[in-house]
């Protein structure tokens, strides 16, 4: 014989198994976010994630390749020389944080191509600034694309 609750029991009832939904799918948003954290219950996972590891990018060197840089675009090539080293340090821990995302491509896709156009740009600023007052440097876009090296 089934006994029917009386009214508040079963809000009770609804407000607890609403309670251990929202409980549950917090567990999996947890365990989602967690995915792919290296475990650190033995030495065995730290062996693989430094077997795994993605490489570092490496890009040409823009200052050894520059002309003579007039004194009046010296400030200004050199923030753009350091944006240079920032965009690659930037797309150095991205490239960290992302392990094992994305498809055959998304080193590519998602990281050296658009560094690589963050640094044609970067690149261009420091051509024009040199060429306010000297012969602007050409070819500089041929330094903006790098690599990932193992």
């Amino acid at each position: 014989m089934s006994r029917a609750l009386p009214k508040y029991n079963k809000r009770r009832v609804a407000l607890i198994g609403g309670a251990a939904a929202v409980a549950l799918s917090g567990a999996v948003i947890a365990g989602t976010a967690l995915a792919g954290t290296p475990s650190k219950n033995n030495g065995d996972d730290g062996a693989r994630t430094l077997a795994a590891s993605p490489g570092t990018i490496t890009c040409p060197d823009v200052a050894s390749q520059l002309p003579e840089i007039p004194a009046s675009a010296k400030a200004e090539v050199d923030r753009n020389l350091a944006l240079l080293q920032t965009q690659i340090d930037e797309a150095d821990k991205r490239l960290q944080s992302t392990v094992g995302q994305g498809g055959p491509n998304f080193v590519q896709n998602a990281i050296l191509g658009p560094l690589k156009d963050k640094r044609i740009s970067t690149v261009n600023r420091i051509a024009t600034a040199i060429g306010r007052t000297a012969e602007k440097p050409t070819g500089l876009d041929s330094l903006a694309a790098c690599t990932l090296t193992k």
